[in-house]
């Protein structure tokens, strides 16, 4: 009689312990979720020209803020800057092919174009940038030739949906609300070497996560933006 008159009680309080614990899980579960569920959309942050003097503080920025990015980078600059091209990947980026000098490609030959990309591929990944699949043409400037070209080496020409005009002197405030123009799945050209750009950093991670829109990755089948996993 008097164990079974205690057999509820103790059964209380295992059920007690249980919804504790299952209320506390519950109550957990937001917080664990919310940086994944705050994505309602992905962008392309883009950076072009590197690497450069001014990369080690862009990358220091990028992580502080919680972005990821795809930094075009030059073959010149690549094979003279490995360290550079490595602290990229080890950062989280990815690594972009965009020529080896810079030219205008639609006013090279077919052969000249070849070996703006092909060096740019051998130099990225012999500085540890891995092999690219992403090519940006310098200013933009594209034909069926470059496309043919690129293609062959295995990679998706990717131009950009928002220019931020960096390059052009835009100021801070400027480039922000550039980033702000940005929808999903859309990528934005900013520049490796900008100052300006620099310095908008905080505020464009600010201005994305106000619009739950999050750093992705450029897709080589579609060219836009999507979620890095």
């Amino acid at each position: 009689m008097g164990t079974g008159s205690r057999s509820p009680r103790a059964l209380v309080t295992a059920l007690t312990v249980l919804v504790t614990a299952a209320a506390t899980l519950t109550a957990a579960a937001p917080a664990g979720a919310a940086p994944a569920a705050a994505c309602t959309g992905y962008v392309g942050l883009t950076f072009d020209d590197g690497p450069s003097g001014n990369t080690t503080r862009l990358l220091d920025a990028l992580r502080h803020n919680g972005l990821r990015a795809t930094m075009f980078n030059q073959g010149q600059y690549a094979a003279a800057h490995p360290s550079l091209v490595r602290a990229q990947v080890a950062a989280g980026m990815w690594v972009g092919n965009h020529s080896y000098t810079h030219p205008h490609l639609t006013r090279l030959s077919q052969t000249q174009i070849d070996s703006e990309i092909s060096r740019t591929q051998q130099a990225i990944a012999t500085a540890g940038g891995g092999t690219p699949k992403l090519f940006r043409p310098p200013y933009g400037e594209t034909n069926a030739t470059v496309r043919s070209v690129a293609a062959r080496h295995g990679l998706t020409e990717i131009i950009w949906h928002v220019d931020s005009q960096d390059w052009n002197g835009a100021s801070t405030d400027a480039i922000v609300q550039s980033a702000a123009r940005l929808t999903n799945g859309q990528v934005i050209l900013m520049h490796d070497w900008s100052a300006n750009t620099l310095a908008a950093i905080p505020r464009i991670a600010q201005t994305l996560a106000s619009r739950g829109l999050c750093p992705g990755t450029i897709s080589p089948q579609t060219g836009r933006a999507v979620s890095p996993g």
